[in-house]
């Protein structure tokens, strides 16, 4: 047999002297390899040792100190508004990261709204610190700790939280990313010496600081805020506002206005629709006026209740006339004139008194100078300079003079609660000996006269639909024409509405306005004030009476307007059940 592949094998079997020489080579690659691996672990002893050496890490140098703690700010009832919760802000070494990328990546994904390629950017720098996000969330911190990015970290602080989210935001206003008030009572409360304590160096924090309780009633606040909501949207209006007020001491136990904004994203209160309307706003106000102007044309001496003033032709100033809504063409008394709302009446008054005289009794109700209150935000009143004739007759009524609807309502407070002038407060039991700007602005018996006056408006006049049964409500109503383009445009109105309750005994003052109302079917085509914003105070007060504890009665009060009915006032028959006399009888 022949194996014709055996000699090739045989040719092809290492030398006999390679086979002796192999184990060199083998010895030789292991040294080698057991070398480089060494070396590998002398260089990484070294450095573990050199990092045990060097001295701590050089602190972060953070660019503003942390946050502060704030009181919690209550309600009247010692609701939280506002408090302090623990948080934490995120922030980057970029000269310590390791792997960008990744940290990118990490942080994205725990906070979505970070743009990547401004992380990247300020990750990739030489910088020793930059901050990441502001005040995080507990689930955002937790989640960002699991991810154990390198070069982050976080820096323990406070966060302010509103529980309760919009309610009363134009009033709590907002704080800065330092825990720094910026804006409403929260500015107020930093400047009652809170940034002094901070300056001193004193470590603050809730527990040693006195809660502020505001005048605030947060279930008040709440039904004025849903009404007034309702009503913007039934009415198809471009915005709301709503107050009230204890006219008695000035305490504002509900301030509303819509769109409104939530405090815990304070950004939001930079768009230029989310302005606190009741008190930066300043607004014509309409026929709310001509209770001023009728106090002061009573308060002169040169008019009582029983006095007639003819209304049957316009009053005329060269080419401008000035006419009634609805007019009734024929001379009225005050009573009258007030219930039917007349301009032309309200327009003679104002002149018989002059000028002079019309001015100085709106300063003396504060309607001529910049409202001061623990908020910061206000705004200051729009009257001419030059004050004639025919800015007398418009002013009466309202046009030609725009103040804020805080400062309308403290007008009307004085007139109705004896005269006294009171500068509103939104701090429970602040002193009102403190806060009063005038006594006597009217007399006691011009003051009982607005009260009848308001409410037989509410009995037979346009604030009908604001009589809540078992409340002896009163009021005055007022719908302004809008300025657009330069000209006053009848179909662009701002309307509103002054209420009080009781009438005979002013407790509470209900403010509601409403900017652009539009008409209904069910208000045949009217968009004045008596057909929106004064059904919407009706709601109002019947909602937030009961919970301010007023209870409604069942029998109107026995004598409310003693000295009207002495006087035989048109109208007083209807609050004196021992005389008849018939309502249209001057």
């Amino acid at each position: 047999m022949r194996f014709p592949n055996i000699r090739r094998l045989l040719s092809a079997a290492p030398a006999p002297e390679l086979l002796s020489r192999r184990p060199a080579y083998v010895r030789l690659r292991t040294g080698l390899i057991l070398g480089l691996f060494a070396g590998i672990y002398c260089v990484i002893g070294g450095r573990l040792v050199m990092l045990g050496a060097v001295d701590e890490p050089t602190p972060v140098a953070w660019p503003s100190p942390p946050s502060k703690a704030r009181p919690n700010i209550l309600d009247r009832n010692g609701q939280v508004l506002a408090m302090d919760i623990p948080s934490a802000s995120v922030y980057a070494e970029p000269r310590r990261m390791v792997d960008v990328d990744e940290a990118i990546e990490g942080l994205t994904r725990v906070f979505p709204d970070l743009d990547p390629a401004d992380l990247r950017k300020r990750l990739s720098s030489r910088s020793a610190f930059t901050w990441i996000k502001r005040t995080t969330t507990r689930a955002e911190r937790d989640a960002l700790w699991a991810l154990g990015i390198p070069g982050v970290g976080f820096r323990d602080e406070l966060r302010r939280l509103y529980p309760n989210g919009r309610a009363a935001a134009h009033v709590l206003g907002a704080v800065n990313v330092d825990n720094i008030g910026i804006a409403g009572m929260e500015s107020w409360v930093d400047r009652q010496g809170l940034q002094v304590l901070r300056g001193a160096g004193l470590d603050l924090d809730s527990e040693n600081l006195e809660p502020i309780r505001l005048s605030l009633d947060l279930r008040a606040q709440h039904a004025l805020t849903v009404e007034l909501s309702e009503a913007v949207s039934k009415f198809s209006a471009i915005a709301g506002a709503g107050l009230v007020m204890d006219v008695t001491n000035g305490e504002v136990i509900a301030l509303a206005s819509l769109p409104d904004f939530d405090p815990n994203v304070p950004t939001d209160a930079l768009k230029p629709d989310r302005i606190n309307r009741v008190n930066v706003g300043t607004y014509e106000m309409g026929s709310t006026f001509k209770a001023m102007t009728t106090a002061m044309a009573l308060d002169s001496g040169l008019f009582d209740l029983r006095s007639v003033v003819d209304a049957s032709a316009p009053l005329r100033f060269g080419r401008f006339s000035i006419r009634d809504y609805r007019g009734q063409n024929r001379p009225l008394n005050i009573p009258e004139s007030f219930i039917h709302s007349s301009n032309i009446v309200m327009g003679k008054m104002a002149m018989a008194v002059g000028p002079e005289h019309h001015r100085s009794f709106l300063k003396r109700l504060g309607q001529l100078d910049r409202l001061k209150t623990e908020l910061p935000e206000s705004a200051s009143p729009l009257f001419p300079a030059k004050w004639g004739d025919l800015n007398t007759a418009t002013i009466s009524f309202g046009h030609g003079i725009a103040v804020t609807p805080l400062q309308a309502s403290m007008g009307i407070a004085a007139v109705v609660n004896g005269g006294r002038l009171l500068r509103p407060t939104f701090v429970k039991g602040a002193d009102v000996a403190e806060r009063v700007v005038s006594e006597g602005v009217v007399s006691e018996r011009t003051g009982e006269a607005l009260r009848f006056l308001m409410r037989l408006n509410a009995r037979v006049g346009s604030a009908g639909k604001a009589d809540v049964d078992g409340y002896f409500v009163g009021g005055k109503t007022g719908t302004a024409e809008k300025v657009v383009n330069g000209r006053y445009d009848s179909g662009t109105v701002l309307t509103a509405f002054m209420g009080i309750a009781p009438a005979h005994a002013p407790r509470y003052l209900f403010m509601t306005v409403l900017d652009e109302p539009k008409p209904l079917p069910e208000t045949y085509g009217f968009r004045t004030s008596g057909w929106n914003v004064v059904p919407t105070t009706g709601k109002i007060i019947a909602r937030i009476l009961p919970i301010l504890g007023v209870a409604p009665t069942a029998t109107p009060p026995a004598s409310p307007f003693p000295a009207m009915v002495s006087a035989r006032a048109w109208g007083s028959n209807l609050f004196d059940g021992q005389r008849q006399v018939a309502i249209n009888q001057p």
